[in-house]
């Protein structure tokens, strides 16, 4: 039944963007554009939507998805981590016979990404002897060493660090490590390795490195991939031709 397969989380009840996973970007709504990429890549058999909403089952059936299951409510809440919701959906299609190999994580909240990518992705992953799992990042633009927290006394602090001395913070960023951003774009999980240690990723994550991509947190990163989607149209044609 597939030995790779994509599995989309579309929970209903956003409160950043209301109902965003079904709100149209370029025309289209934003689950839509995860399943159509993950339909062109051909390295991923099977693609399935993990949602809590009848409403969004039927709209992925339309949109060539699979939704053979709903979400329980207790697993779909604010507070739900990918663990849960990835563990219900092996555990249905071990039930029915249909247990992958790999899972394919893709989040609609990431909709602009090339199929061949996702491709790329999956075989990397499958070539590599000891990754417990695959996570695309992108670099960040400014170092994460140069950023602050705010310490128990009320003063900025270097994160990481006990010192609220911050000159050192003010150094070219040449000088800092590179760091990097988990954003979505696609992630590559090992079903055995999942049975076997009760986590998704584990302690030797492969790197995929991408352009720098925006997820959809806010109603202003709506508005930048709006206005991405403005400058080059033909972002559509290539995923929806």
């Amino acid at each position: 039944m597939g030995k790779v397969v994509a599995l989309i989380p579309a929970r209903a009840g956003s409160k950043g963007v209301p109902n965003k996973n079904v709100r149209l970007l370029g025309g289209h709504p934003l689950l839509a554009w995860s399943i159509a990429a993950c339909r062109k890549a051909v390295m991923i058999d099977r693609v399935i939507v993990s949602t809590d909403s009848q409403e969004y089952a039927a709209l992925a059936r339309d949109l060539g998805a699979e939704a053979p299951f709903l979400r329980p409510a207790a697993i779909s809440g604010d507070t739900a981590i990918d663990y849960d919701f990835i563990v219900h959906a092996l555990d249905w299609l071990a039930m029915n016979g249909q247990e992958p190999e790999y899972v394919v994580h893709i989040r609609p909240t990431t909709p602009l990404r090339d199929p061949r990518r996702v491709d790329e992705a999956v075989r990397a992953f499958k070539e590599t002897g000891n990754a417990t799992a695959l996570r695309s990042v992108h670099e960040m633009s400014e170092s994460a060493y140069k950023a602050f927290e705010i310490s128990g006394g009320g003063q900025l602090k270097r994160l990481g660090s006990d010192s609220t001395a911050l000159d050192a913070a003010n150094n070219a960023r040449q000088q800092f490590p590179s760091t990097y951003q988990a954003n979505g774009y696609v992630d590559v999980l090992s079903v055995a390795f999942i049975r076997k240690s009760g986590l998704i990723h584990g302690d030797n994550v492969m790197p995929f490195l991408t352009s720098e991509v925006v997820e959809v947190d806010t109603e202003s990163d709506f508005a930048h991939l709006e206005f991405q989607l403005s400058r080059t149209p033909d972002s559509v044609c290539k995923i929806f031709d």
